[in-house]
């Protein structure tokens, strides 16, 4: 049986490792996978050797909490799955903000009454002097208790692994911050002493050696850092719920006659389902009648339409472009395509070995020595006949210089600096294990519609037939795909309306599903559509344009085949072409050593001519969502470091199963949300920059750990007073402290250098409120070679009106918004975005806000 386990306690690479080598010593256990990013483990057992309680009760003597993962049977109990995780880590993040605020209140009032006097800073006068030692040595120990208190699951947490012989991170906060808080009690009572004795002077000695700043200052720092890591952590839990927002809920049930709208996971195999133009298919199935086309980009990636006719299968999630059909559902529940999808991502998700951190492998080996240094130093010192407050003084001194705040910051600040230099640049990276993997990468692995591409279909080929005028052409073309939904028929309009050519009127338009459009214009009749449209012409005119179309077809171009009276017009072709700075990214991952793979759904012959003038060699084409997730797991089974880069639903699985998930910023909130890091200038430029920021953080890293190293190799034979017998060295306490906040000190700024860091490689110009790439070169014939007239646009007045919508619900409703706010002549830019609730448009001062509030209400949704 796979199970999945939530669990809680763990805090770095050795907690992982305990739990995982706990319950993988369990007789029946085959697979044991524990994941410290989710805090989850995925688990495969024999039930007849084993049952969930076992396992739960093992790690629980192990120090750590479990609880069986809800199941994911049906979707429902999937949403209380993902809510429930989602307000734990919410949790988890208002409390790490509580203990922050606590701790750097006392801090700071700790601070200021234990070194104020050093800067000249006013003291309240029962805190001067000698004569009042052990008042300031009180007050501070109640200043440090709150941050004692509230940062306690260090110590809970870190010497329970202590005593289970498995030290990890929290055992050495622990540890650190517990020497030096016990050693300021004992000067204390020391001071105490002194003072009822007499002794002045021992008391003043002891009031200058307090370390409860030091204890306090652990405990804040690591919690700081904690704290930023649980945030990235939060950013990570979105990718489950978005996948089920996806899938309609409800349904139209076409029964005896009669319509019945009804909730989606009530539609059983063999029901008849009625999809109108626009709506989400509920599960998948085949076409019982009518033809449509489909919008499959959610699943395959295809930018373009497919049109599907009575046999043929449909996809749950996918859109209705145009058209009402009739379908039969053939697999629902947990057997469709979305949910195995989400299945996928849940897996890859759960079953990502952690990324184990270098201070962390070091601690388990670290601890115990330090621990041992300072019995040793006790013990000796003893021996040799030295005083109990000599020998206690080196032994504190040993745990105190070997305290774990610059090991434990090492790692942390430089990924707090690398992230925050990542987001000045465009580059959000969701987590310190993914910055630390990335710089391993070798191979890179590319979606190509939206990724290397733009995403949007462009006409790249205007081929006029003899005798016809380039501009009298297009606007032929343009006034008759006018009246088409297809997302082709757009591209020619979008482009008649560049190049500022007027529309003529369109009478008797009919649309045959699956060959093509006519219509008529200036009383001939004009016909548009694939190679099935030539049928009436000439042999020769025939053959030659079918050659010109499938040398255009072989180019990665869909050809669209134009007649006028059975004669042909021309031939337009349309593709997806590459972004700006797609080519020069490739050539510059490449540079650095990189296998670069393209990846896709598309046909091959499109994917090929798409890789050659990106200048890639290997191409993957024609694969579903899951091939892509099971081409990803090939690679890394091969002992490949993957990096997946994509921007569709479709890529979600391979994102989540890849070592580095790389979503593009521009595209659906899925991909971005099971990606590590998002693009948001969705340039392919910035995934070697991504790269390089890694190993540049990576190098930071190494130098911390140095450095922090450095200073306990130094400083714990002075600690333990080897010099001291023959040249009188001894480092106190004070010392051992002062050397521990450098090393602290050495290791940030060291960390902050990484704020100068430069992308080598910048992204191309990119337009619009989501970033999309500027269209590339448009090969132009005849009068079009001219440029438009750039005085007479500069003239026109353009203004930005902003509405607020109301029904926008998806990345669906969002295209939809802006696909009719741009047919409207005079509009040049639109935005809608959902989440806000509001559509940006650009358009002509002639354009008026009624018209655009008439477009938006026409496609379903409110203004207000």
């Amino acid at each position: 049986m796979k199970e999945r386990y939530d669990i809680s306690g763990m805090s770095c690479a050795a907690c992982s490792a305990k739990v995982e080598s706990t319950v993988s010593r369990l007789p029946g256990i085959k697979t044991c996978q524990v994941n410290l990013l989710t805090n989850s483990m995925q688990v495969e057992y024999d039930t007849d050797l084993l049952s969930s309680k076992d396992i739960t009760g093992a790690i629980e003597r192990a120090g750590y909490g479990a609880s069986l993962h809800g199941s994911l049977a049906k979707q429902g109990r999937r949403e209380k799955a993902s809510a429930a995780g989602l307000e734990k880590i919410e949790e988890s993040v208002r409390e790490m903000v509580f203990r922050l605020k606590v701790s750097w209140v006392f801090l700071i009032l700790l601070m200021y009454i234990s070194m104020g006097h050093m800067w000249g800073l006013p003291v309240p006068s029962f805190l001067h002097g000698t004569e009042n030692a052990l008042s300031l040595a009180f007050t501070q120990m109640l200043f440090t208790l709150p941050i004692v208190y509230v940062n306690r699951k260090y110590f809970i947490g870190g010497f329970k692994s202590l005593f289970a012989l498995s030290p990890n991170m929290d055992s050495l906060i622990a540890i650190g911050s517990a020497a030096a808080f016990l050693y300021g009690v004992a000067a204390i009572y020391i001071i105490g002493y002194g003072l009822g004795h007499g002794n002045k002077e021992l008391a003043g000695e002891f009031a200058m050696n307090l370390y409860f700043e030091s204890a306090a200052m652990i405990l804040t720092l690591i919690t700081l850092g904690k704290y930023f890591e649980t945030k990235s952590k939060a950013k990570t839990t979105d990718a489950i719920t978005k996948l089920l927002d996806l899938a309609p809920k409800t349904a139209i049930l076409l029964r005896d006659g009669e319509e019945t709208e009804i909730a989606t996971e009530d539609i059983a195999i063999g029901d008849t389902i009625v999809i109108r133009p626009g709506e989400s298919i509920a599960v998948d199935g085949k076409i019982l009648e009518g033809s449509a086309g489909i919008d499959e980009s959610a699943i395959t990636g295809e930018s373009i339409p497919v049109q599907k006719t009575v046999g043929d299968r449909v996809i749950g999630s996918t859109i209705n472009k145009n058209g009402r059909i009739l379908v039969e559902a053939t697999a629902v529940g947990d057997d469709t395509t979305l949910s195995k999808i989400i299945a996928l991502v849940e897996e890859a998700s759960s079953s990502k070995a952690p990324i184990s951190r270098i201070a962390d492998q070091i601690s388990g080996i670290f601890v115990p020595i330090v621990i041992g240094i300072s019995l040793i130093t006790l013990t000796v010192w003893l021996l040799l006949g030295y005083g109990l407050a000599f020998a206690l003084t080196c032994a504190i001194s040993v745990l105190v210089i070997s305290c774990p705040c610059a090991l434990g910051l090492a790692t942390p600040v430089a990924i707090m600096v690398g992230t925050g230099t990542g987001a000045r640049n465009g580059i959000l990276i969701k987590s310190a294990q993914v910055l630390e993997t990335t710089h391993l990468v070798d191979t890179v692995v590319l979606d190509k519609t939206g990724t290397l591409t733009i995403g949007e279909p462009q006409v790249t080929d205007l081929l006029p037939a003899e005798g016809v005028g380039a501009a009298d052409f297009l606007t032929l073309a343009a006034s008759l795909e006018h009246a088409s939904e297809h997302p082709l028929a757009e591209a020619v309009c979008r482009r008649a309306k560049e190049e500022g050519l007027p529309l003529k009127k369109t009478e008797n338009f009919l649309n045959t599903p699956g060959i093509g459009i006519e219509a008529t214009i200036d009383s001939q009749r004009l016909v548009a559509g694939n190679m099935a449209v030539l049928t009436d012409l000439p042999q020769g005119e025939r053959i030659d344009a079918q050659n010109r179309g499938e040398a255009l077809a072989l180019e990665g171009k869909t050809p669209m085949y134009f007649l006028k009276n059975q004669r042909l017009l021309g031939i337009i072709a349309v593709a997806d072409a590459l972004k700006p700075d797609s080519r020069e990214a490739v050539a510059q991952m490449r540079a650095r050593n990189l296998e670069v793979i393209l990846l896709t759904g598309d046909h091959h012959s499109t994917a090929a001519a798409i890789a050659k003038n990106a200048g890639i060699d290997k191409v993957i084409a024609e694969v579903l969502p899951a091939d892509k997730e099971s081409t990803i797991r090939e690679l890394m089974e091969k002992g490949r470091k993957t990096a997946m880069v994509g921007d569709g639903i479709n890529d979600s699985p391979a994102l989540a199963r890849a070592d580095v998930g790389i979503a593009i910023g521009a595209g659906t909130d899925i991909a971005i949300e099971s990606a590590d890091i998002v693009l948001m200038h969705s340039s392919l430029s910035d995934v070697v920059n991504t790269i390089d920021l890694s190993k540049a953080v990576i190098r930071n890293i190494k130098q911390n750990l140095f450095w922090a190293f450095f200073y306990n190799v130094i400083g714990i034979p002075l600690a333990a007073g080897i010099f001291y017998p023959a040249l009188g060295w001894l480092l106190t306490p004070m010392f051992g402290a002062a050397a521990m906040s450098l090393s602290s000190v050495f290791v940030v700024g060291n960390a902050l250098r990484l704020r100068n860091f430069k992308p080598k490689t910048k992204p191309a110009a990119y337009a619009g409120g989501m970033d999309k790439a500027l269209e590339g070169p448009v090969k132009k014939q005849g009068p079009l070679d001219s440029e438009p007239d750039k005085e007479k646009q500069e003239k026109e007045n353009v203004m930005t009106t902003t509405l607020q919508v109301k029904g926008m619900m998806c990345d669906h409703c969002k295209k939809r918004v802006e696909t009719d706010l741009k047919k409207l002549d005079g509009v040049s830019f639109a935005l809608a975005e959902p989440d806000k609730d509001r559509a940006t448009i650009e358009h002509r001062e002639d354009v008026s806000v009624d018209a655009l509030k008439e477009c938006i209400q026409n496609a379903g949704y409110e203004v207000v």
